[in-house]
């Protein structure tokens, strides 16, 4: 025994032994963390082997850098690199756990327009259990320092270190072929980067995301016209032409648009403790004047609120990686909703928003998207412990909106994004008595409180609506705009649900949102109202209110039907390539029957050859949608009737804002407050937020 532990300690010894004790333990931690700290599918014996195995090709190779190197120099160079990827390793679980992804280079490149308030949620996010990443690290340190390794000086041939880069490029390539073998089109089909880490590795992962980022910057440089082509006989194919009964009933209303954050399906008519989370949306979704979808889902990407923007304002799917508005928000044309609006109907459009202007880069996105005002944080009163995560608190946030709302000339299109029902769901008791979930897991329970809070934000507006007769003349489209609990949470979805255990059917079904559309005095205007059962999503809002508004979108580039439309096909894509149908649900692999959520373990030829055409659709339809972005290709389609946004003239400096705002009310004279004889209808509007009793709002004015 004695022996055998004198041989060991003898081969440690060497730079290879302690290279190889080194990758040893890396592959050891990755694969840990691949099995604990994300949920990568690996289902089967072969996906777990690769899990395993993937672990060791990027190590050899990677650590192996530092026996080109002599002396001290490799050993401590083999220890920072092992740290700078326990770091990058560190650094995706707490993103995943938050995001169900991992991280690419456009979320970097982003990341500056997205982190202000990550502080927040990073404190409940980490778990001390992540840290042990670091430990391989921190032993592999220690047993230097104590030398109880020693370092040998002797010179280590550049052909061994070349010959064990070879090893591990030898490894990938057989790593590779088994993961093809597995899942063919591994890497031009996939639109889930779960895949690629299973199969490949983060290490990998990383690379391809950079190499694919690169690619994406010259697919733009290198676009031309003729890009459009297949772009536009696809759409035209798929075109659904609207329900005559819809088209054009609500023209010249008003919209306000409530972006209900985070707002899933499932909260609606739900009840803890026997009391409504969310009695006033349940009321609008059972009203008469509502028209409410109940198979409407959610379709965002790693952009989340940014991706949600993207669909509803332009009818154009979020990236596969980064956020679409923070990469190609500022320099691409767009033929968003609001410059359509303004353009052929008139619009005055605005947008408000309780954070910091440059969050997803809005305050450039939405020079692209033709908003004519974008209502930050700047904009509104100071009050105490008005903040909290990411803006300001609902109540206090739409009661100082309606403080510019009134003003703008009508008709108008006015988006309103709520923030207080953002994870990590945080509310001051003071704010709210509603009983929390009991599930046992902490980031789940709270969240029905804060949905709480989001639907008595929404009463007191509606009710200031109803009282200054706006909202006879105003279209309420209400949506969430992505789920609120990630997959990440199984058990607690499972007590949610009322299972046992969650199947990726549940999974899918989870990715519902709401979307209604209210308009008082919409039942008597000889349309069908109710809960419609069509299956639809994010990017068919757009579509579906220009039929309603009476603009006709046939010959945009939009790849949504309208909802309303007889002539839909009712395929929802996700954004990793998933789908759902009345009939099938793809998800995760898996195939269920949609009513019924039996899973298609054994499919028939028959089947088979339906999935693969449903497939071929979904494919199509979100890779030619990031090819009108990656290569900006709007720039080359004239609208007819349409002109390019001139984002030059476009400001949202508070001042000039302000200033333009009081001049073009004085010249259309159609603003609420001008219809009230010039004075504010701000007393109006009732709240019962805290933070504003005995508080007097001072909004910022100009001479």
């Amino acid at each position: 025994m004695k022996t055998a532990l004198h041989k060991v300690r003898a081969g440690l010894n060497t730079k290879l032994g302690f290279f190889c004790l080194s990758v040893l333990l890396f592959a050891i931690k990755s694969w840990w963390a691949y099995e604990t700290k994300f949920n990568l599918g690996a289902t089967t014996g072969i996906q777990q082997f690769l899990l395993a195995f993937n672990t060791l090709p990027s190590a050899i190779i990677l650590l192996g850098i530092a026996l080109y190197f002599r002396g001290r120099l490799s050993y401590w160079l083999m220890s920072i690199i092992n740290a700078l990827l326990s770091t990058w390793i560190f650094a995706n679980i707490l993103y995943y756990r938050e995001f169900s992804d991992f991280i690419t280079f456009n979320v970097i490149k982003g990341s500056s327009s997205a982190s202000g308030n990550l502080s927040t949620s990073l404190a409940q996010i980490i778990r001390p259990s992540d840290f042990f990443v670091y430990l391989d690290v921190v032993v592999i340190i220690i047993v230097l320092l104590a030398h109880w390794i020693r370092v040998d000086m002797r010179y280590f041939k550049r052909r061994y270190a070349a010959t064990i880069t070879m090893i591990g490029l030898a490894l990938f390539g057989a790593n590779l072929g088994m993961a093809y073998s597995d899942r063919s089109q591994l890497l031009t089909r996939t639109f889930d980067n779960n895949y690629i880490v299973k199969y490949l590795g983060i290490e990998f992962y990383t690379i391809y995301d950079g190499v694919k980022t690169t690619h994406n910057s010259a697919v733009r440089a290198e676009a031309t016209a003729k890009d459009l082509n297949p772009v536009k006989s696809f759409i035209q194919k798929h075109y659904a032409s609207p329900n005559i009964s819809y088209y054009g009933k609500l023209k010249g209303k008003n919209v306000v648009i409530i972006h209900l954050e985070s707002f899933q399906q499932w909260l609606l008519d739900y009840k803890v403790k026997g009391k409504e989370v969310t009695p006033t949306l349940n009321s609008l979704y059972h009203s008469s004047d509502t028209i409410a979808f109940d198979n409407f889902f959610n379709q965002v990407g790693q952009g989340k609120t940014s991706d949600a923007e993207m669909m509803l304002e332009n009818s154009l799917f979020g990236l596969p990686e980064g956020s679409a508005m923070t990469t190609n928000g500022t320099t691409n044309t767009f033929q968003s909703a609001p410059a359509l609006l303004s353009q052929k109907l008139g619009y005055t459009t605005a947008s408000f928003h309780g954070d910091v202007p440059s969050f997803w880069n809005r305050d450039n996105a939405y020079k692209s998207f033709g908003y004519q005002y974008f209502f930050s944080k700047e904009y509104y009163p100071s009050v105490k412990d008005d903040v909290v995560g990411y803006g300001i608190k609902d109540k206090i946030f739409l009661k100082s909106s309606m403080y510019y709302l009134q003003q703008l000339p009508q008709p108008f299109y006015a988006k309103l994004i709520t923030v207080t029902n953002h994870y990590p769901y945080i509310l001051d008791k003071k704010n709210t008595d509603f009983p929390s979930l009991k599930t046992g897991d902490d980031t789940v329970d709270p969240y029905v409180q804060t949905a709480h809070y989001l639907d008595e934000s929404v009463k007191e507006l509606i009710n200031y609506l109803d009282k200054t007769g706006l909202r006879k003349n105003t279209v309420l489209i209400l949506y969430g705009d992505h789920y609120g609990i990630s997959n990440n949470h199984k058990a607690a979805i499972a007590k949610i649900l009322g299972k046992k255990k969650v199947t990726n059917y549940d999974l899918a079904m989870w990715q519902k949102v709401p979307f209604m559309i209210n308009y008082e005095g919409l039942s008597s205007m000889g349309v069908t109202t109710g809960i419609n059962h069509t299956y639809g999503g994010e990017i068919d809002v757009l579509p579906t209110l220009e039929d309603l508004l009476g603009i006709s979108s046939k010959k945009y580039i939009q790849f949504g039907q309208d909802l309303l439309s007889t002539k839909r096909n009712q395929i929802v894509p996700f954004r990793n390539g998933d789908w759902v149908t009345p009939t099938y649900t793809k998800y995760n692999g898996d195939y269920y029957y949609t009513k019924t959520g039996k899973q298609i373990k054994n499919p028939t030829k028959a089947q088979k050859a339906k999935f693969e055409k449903i497939q071929k659709y979904v494919t199509t339809d979100l890779g030619l949608s990031d090819k009108v972005i990656n290569g900006d290709l709007l720039r080359f389609y004239k609208l007819s009737g349409f002109t390019k946004v001139a984002k030059k003239k476009i400001t949202y400096n508070l001042k000039a804002s302000l200033k333009q705002l009081k001049k073009v009310q004085k010249k259309l004279k159609t603003s609420l407050k001008y219809e009230n004889d010039n004075k504010s209808t701000l007393s109006d509007y009732t709240t019962d937020a805290p933070e504003l009793k005995n508080t007097k709002l001072k909004f910022p004015t100009i001479k």
